[in-house]
This record gives structure tokens, C-alpha cells and sequence, in this order.
């Protein structure tokens, strides 16, 4: 009994990590990055993730790009009479100690001009610029929300 329920804690962690995908660069830790699927014909596409900066100093991602699309784009959700506004969120800086948190319904990447759709099961480059830590190549999981634990940062 006891080694069926080790077994049983073990793959679940196994599975846990294999949704926890974490990429580090300098200072900074970038955790799960994931985007939607798209349809096709979808113009565009939203990806998320989390960044830790462990250092000392703050840091500031200048810029995101995919060759899934044409350009990758910051932007941040607002909630303005019950309707939901998107806007340029401009660079993002990461405070030293802090997590900057890119998640539905605020802060998110919006993909431009895609390709191809983002079809789920698959991944994609996504390549970040950041102004000390430099530049960084992670891959985004294109899921349903809420697919991970890992989504509650």
C-alpha cells in the first residue's frame, strides 16, 4: 500500500514538473510560459508567464518577438464601465525580490499577425529581451486555460 501511494506522489509531481517549465537568464527566472490555441484565420494570439527576479537590481524586459508572428506586443487589460480595454503596457520593469505576473484578464502578450494558428499540445520560440540580463529563448505551451496548477502564480 505504501509503494502504491509513493508511486502515485511521485507521478503526480512528475506531472506537475512537466507543466512547471522554468527557463533562467541572469538574475531573472521565467516560469511557464504558455499561450491559447487559436483558431484559424485568428489574427492574434495572448501568451502568458511569470518572471522572479532573484537579484539585486531591478530589470526590464525591452521587447518579445516569435516567428509565429509578425510582432509580439505588451499589453494590459482594464475594466473601464463593466467593459473590458486593452492598451499598450509599454517595457516592463521587474522590481529585485519581485515576480512580475503576465496572466489573463491583466498584463498579457498579445502575439500580432500569426503565422499559422496555435494549436494546442504544441510550443513555439519566444525570444526576450531584457535590458541587463539580455536575451532569452523560451518555448510557449499552447494550452486551454487552467490546463496546470502551475497557472495560479
Amino acid at each position: 500500500m505504501l509503494r502504491s501511494v509513493s508511486g502515485f506522489a511521485i507521478a503526480l509531481l512528475m506531472a506537475a514538473a512537466v507543466h512547471a517549465h522554468q527557463f533562467s537568464v541572469g538574475s531573472l527566472v521565467i516560469t511557464h510560459p504558455w499561450a491559447r490555441p487559436t483558431y484559424p484565420g485568428m489574427p492574434t494570439g495572448a501568451a502568458y508567464l511569470s518572471i522572479t527576479n532573484h537579484g539585486a537590481r531591478e530589470d526590464t524586459l525591452l521587447s518579445a518577438q516569435s516567428p509565429s508572428a509578425v510582432r509580439v506586443e505588451f499589453h494590459r487589460t482594464s475594466f473601464e464601465s463593466g467593459m473590458a480595454r486593452m492598451r499598450p503596457a509599454g517595457t516592463l520593469t521587474i522590481e529585485p525580490g519581485k515576480t512580475l505576473t503576465v496572466a489573463p484578464g491583466g498584463l498579457h502578450l498579445m502575439l500580432i499577425d500569426l503565422k499559422e494558428p496555435l494549436v494546442e499540445g504544441a510550443s513555439v520560440p519566444l525570444v526576450l529581451t531584457f535590458r541587463d540580463a539580455g536575451e532569452i529563448t523560451v518555448q510557449l505551451e499552447i494550452e486551454q486555460p487552467g490546463a496546470s496548477v502551475d497557472h495560479k502564480h
